[in-house]
């Protein structure tokens, strides 16, 4: 019987080991090889170099400083963006204590998912803008001249104007996860709280968040992967990290520079090596750190 159940699996699932070794792990393994070359990108040959594009990297004063940029968004970008989804989730979907008009505003929040990052970028390009942009225009509007600035032009906030736009357009999408999340509680467990006096507050704190963690902990790797990468918004509205642009210039970004305007493409594969790495044990101690009991309903 075990025989033939093998006969029927494999076929099937054959080809799909195929794809994905193709078109993933074959990726991967050329990726890695070329980490230890100093290949040009163009040349047929790729001479053997060993470590050496790894003991540059620690040499590289530009690559630390990209690291230590992810570093400082992977602190700042998931916790804002779990905290503002859970409050908009919460408010939504907590039993029939939700709110007015929760479906609308639903599709409100959930809107900038749908609009592929580079738009995003690009609308928020022209929201920035010093002269014409609706941000500082809106300031100005109200009588806040004075916190009008150069936002993508200031080296001490395009970082985190950058990262205010992936936290806006992220917000959305981590909300109907975790309101999917929370509708599979049954509303009676709210009922009971609200009978025995529970605000909206401590029915959050002692229901909606024990039940639905695992869930958190998901969009938490989910986040702090993102955190690594952000190349697409820090492409586009810095132009490729060119001027004052240098200040948000990012570990893949950095990597994207080395290949393709400098042709080191054996040590933007070592890059690659590295964010690959740290992206494997950033995801295992996240999920090592937030590991607690579970509870089921």
């Amino acid at each position: 019987m075990h025989y033939q159940k093998y006969r029927l699996i494999v076929p099937f699932l054959l080809p799909a080991l195929l794809l994905y070794g193709v078109f993933v792990i074959w990726p991967y393994a050329q990726a890695i090889y070329l980490s230890f070359t100093s290949w040009r990108g163009v040349s047929p040959s790729k001479p053997w170099v060993g470590f050496d594009n790894y003991q540059r990297m620690l040499d590289d004063e530009r690559f630390r400083e990209a690291v230590t940029r992810n570093g400082q968004i992977l602190v700042v970008l998931p916790l804002v963006t779990i905290a503002i989804a859970l409050t908009f989730a919460a408010l939504f979907t907590q039993g029939k204590q939700s709110i007015a008009g929760a479906g609308f505003y639903r599709v409100v929040f959930f809107f900038p998912q749908v609009i592929s990052a580079v738009i995003v970028g690009m609308l928020w390009g022209y929201v920035y803008n010093p002269n014409m942009g609706l941000l500082n225009g809106v300031l100005g509007a109200v009588g806040l001249d004075s916190l009008k600035r150069t936002w993508l032009g200031d080296p001490n906030l395009i970082l985190w104007a950058i990262v205010a736009v992936a936290i806006w357009s992220s917000v959305g999408f981590y909300m109907v996860i975790y309101i999917a999340s929370m509708q599979s509680i049954p509303t009676s467990f709210y009922e009971a709280a609200v009978l025995d006096g529970a605000s909206r507050f401590t029915s959050f704190k002692d229901i909606t968040l024990p039940l639905i963690w695992e869930t958190i902990r998901t969009t938490l790797i989910y986040l702090a992967i993102a955190a690594l990468d952000l190349f697409v918004l820090v492409q586009v509205m810095t132009g490729g990290g060119s001027g004052s642009g240098r200040r948000a210039e990012v570990a893949a970004l950095y990597l994207y520079n080395q290949a393709f305007d400098k042709s080191r493409w054996g040590y933007a594969s070592a890059i690659g090596v590295v964010l690959l790495l740290g992206t494997l044990l950033l995801s295992v101690v996240v999920m090592r750190l937030t590991r607690r009991e579970t509870y089921e309903f």
